[in-house]
């Protein structure tokens, strides 16, 4: 990370609003819960915060809630408030308790980041268990398809957890992850991944701390039928499944044609629904960027936030299974965090006159991917970067300034403050330490976006006096943290990074947040620093354009990624001059060994997936051996797309050319990624 430069500073200036006069003030007027407490675990509280400013605005609201015996955690990071006549009102904090009973401190932090003004005002609100005995209940939350579970107290050092199952036992029971014991409060688990309309028995166990289990009483439980509002995709079975380990498919719906808004659902290896999730009822989009342990889920999700111009990808949020929100940040409060921190690109990109200057740079919008799988329970999540270079840049054509869109690495703590940042343009010219990754090394092919692109996130510096078109320079699609580089357990992680438009996979140095975001390797076809050990004699060997790279098994196995293949049936079509060869124009699945020391890559399968996906994708190493792939927006036609997730088996040896064994062939419409899962309480470990 930089120190804060000359636009850096110009920028702090602007938004701390030295010319704010002296007596702004924040005033709170109400503070209030839409229910009177007390209320029972699993009730819907809708908080409102009201407030006036002497000084223009605008007014944020963050909430901050204290558990019983916990400590205070952000839970709605600072947005802007709706102002009438200067009046502000928050945006609405809907809080789901579904933790332990007992006294709950809640906060609101209201502040004006341009006056520096601020105020806060904290009340307190009892929570009453849902078990008024010694018999567990179950109830119904607002999604049909998933329940509440709540048992009575277990003791101190033993763990608890939920095992349901259909009535009819047609299929095989499911539980929940251990949940360690909190006397004197009870126990509550959100049971999901039942099908609709369904009755269910499900029954808590106990396990004590010599291991032993016991069995709770049983309960009965009937799901609810799929909303009639929501128009949910449907799935056809191509190739059943042989193998049932992983039961059930998470599919994130994401659509890039223009089709149908679907929900995000969960399947049974048959394509019937399990479970969904539809973010503001499907009116704006989301990405399921990872499943987490337990059953939380991390979402990227469109909404206002600061900025009024835009709503794409501007929240990062985590829900639980029945959908409420377990926390949430935002892009303009992520700037300011990133400002304080010195990013000289990290702030908003309104501050800028039109045209903007060379040399301008900003953030705007999360993209892609966010993961949870740093040490403490940390995140880091990927963010589009623009700034503008001098005409010529990247061969672009125009006579004026090109805008150029690069990422940043943000890593946040537990309340999702910005702690460790790595930023593409950093230093100027180029990725940071790496002479092979600076500005001038153009994409492959040469993407572009325009202000409303599909694929593109939200581009805010183009105008009059720019390059009609921003070069779409690295276009990052997935991040994993390499918890011990696959050598000693003691040594700190890393980041590998995935850049689809440079066909390179990518280690930054992150050691753990103490690292100097370096540039350590890059892998691909494009000068990267491996040599590909083509032991199946390819004519085009390297992935181009991938998707979802993780190194599976913990750090310990081989990579694998979902190989979209643009860039070799790009070559192959145009480069060659000829039509494609069979199976020269389908996207494969790949998983590979690679050597540090050496600088080798050698591929252990290459699956021809049968047709190909020029966007998204998924890929993963399944417990039995198998590997799963989401082939996922297929154009069959004018207005045909659909997405296959495949369970494909190795052959003994693993082919490179020839079609997958598919064991599972499950075709639905498309999707931006997919996990095949024991279930929705056990993530894949990539």
């Amino acid at each position: 990370m930089k120190t804060c430069n000359r636009i850096c500073l110009v920028l702090i200036a602007l938004l701390a609003g030295s010319s704010a006069p002296a007596f702004a003030t924040v005033a709170i007027v109400s503070f209030t819960p839409s229910l009177a407490a007390p209320q029972p675990i699993g009730s819907v509280i809708t908080w409102t915060a009201v407030a006036t400013d002497s000084n223009a605005g605008p007014l944020t609201f963050r909430f901050v809630v204290t558990p019983p015996g916990g400590a205070p955690a952000i839970v709605k990071d600072f947005n802007t408030g709706t102002n009438i006549s200067g009046t502000w009102t928050s945006r609405p904090f809907v809080w789901v308790p579904t933790g332990k009973e007992g006294t709950y401190t809640f906060e609101v932090v209201i502040k004006d980041f341009i006056a520096g003004e601020s105020s806060s005002s904290t009340t307190t609100y009892q929570i009453n268990p849902l078990v008024t005995g010694n018999t567990p209940v179950v109830e119904a939350t607002a999604n049909p398809l998933v329940a509440l579970f709540s048992a009575p107290s277990c003791g101190s050092g033993s763990s608890m957890r939920v095992a349901f199952q259909e009535q009819s036992g047609g299929t095989p029971a499911v539980a929940t992850n251990w949940v360690p014991c909190h006397p004197p409060a009870t126990m509550t688990f959100e049971i999901a991944g039942m099908y609709p309309s369904t009755p269910y028995n499900m029954y808590a166990q106990t396990k004590n701390t010599n291991g032993r289990i016991t069995n709770g009483p049983t309960l009965t439980f009937t799901t609810g039928a799929l909303p009639t509002t929501i128009v949910f995709p449907t799935y056809t079975v191509l190739t059943p499944a042989s193998d049932t380990t992983y039961p059930v498919i998470l599919h994130n719906q994401k659509t890039l044609a223009g089709g149908a808004v679907y929900p995000d659902v969960a399947t049974d290896l048959q394509g019937q629904i399990m479970w969904y999730y539809s973010a503001n009822d499907v009116t704006l989009g989301d990405i399921l960027t990872r499943p987490l342990r337990g059953g939380g889920i991390l979402t990227i999700q469109d909404d206002d936030a600061w900025n009024p111009t835009a709503t794409k990808e501007q929240l990062l949020r985590q829900i639980d299974l029945a959908g409420n929100l377990v926390q949430e940040t935002n892009v303009g409060v992520i700037q300011q965090q990133l400002l304080a921190l010195g990013a000289v690109d990290g702030g908003p990109c309104s501050v800028f006159s039109s045209p903007p200057p060379i040399g301008a740079g900003c953030t705007g919008a999360f993209h892609h991917d966010a993961i949870q799988t740093l040490p403490n329970g940390w995140t880091a999540a990927l963010l589009d970067v623009e700034k503008i270079y001098p005409p010529g840049t990247q061969d672009n054509t125009s006579p004026d300034p090109v805008d150029i869109i690069g990422d940043m690495i943000i890593v946040m703590d537990t309340n999702w403050q910005v702690q460790w940042y790595w930023d593409s343009f950093d230093p100027d010219g180029g990725a940071k330490g790496y002479d092979g990754l600076r500005v001038s090394r153009i994409a492959p092919l040469n993407e572009t976006c325009g202000t409303d692109t599909s694929g593109c996130p939200p581009v805010f510096l183009l105008g009059n006096g720019i390059a009609p078109l921003a070069q779409d320079w690295l276009h990052a699609n997935s991040l994993y943290y390499w918890p011990n580089d696959g050598s000693s357990s003691a040594q700190p992680g890393d980041i590998i990074w995935s850049s689809r438009n440079q066909d390179l996979v990518v280690k930054i140095d992150y050691k753990d947040g103490n690292g100097s975001g370096d540039i350590l390797w890059t892998m691909g076809p494009n000068n990267g620093n491996f040599t590909f050990v083509n032991v199946y004699n390819d004519p085009w060997p390297w992935f181009s354009h991938q998707h979802d790279v993780g190194i599976e098994d913990n750090g310990q196995g081989v990579m694998s990624l979902f190989d979209n293949g643009n860039t070799r049936i790009s070559d192959t079509i145009f480069g060659l001059g000829e039509n494609c060869a069979p199976f020269d124009c389908d996207s494969r699945g790949m998983a590979l060994t690679f050597n540090g020391s050496t600088k080798q890559v050698t591929p252990v399968v290459s699956f021809d997936l049968g047709s190909y996906s020029p966007a998204m994708g998924s890929a993963q190493l399944l417990g039995n051996g198998n590997y799963f792939f989401d082939n996922p927006v297929v154009v069959l036609g004018v207005q045909s797309v659909i997405a296959y997730d495949l369970e494909i088996a190795p052959f003994p040896p693993a082919p490179e050319v020839a079609p997958a064994n598919f064991l599972l062939d499950l075709a639905g419409p498309e999707q931006y990624r997919a996990w095949q899962l024991p279930s929705l309480y056990f993530p894949p470990t990539t």
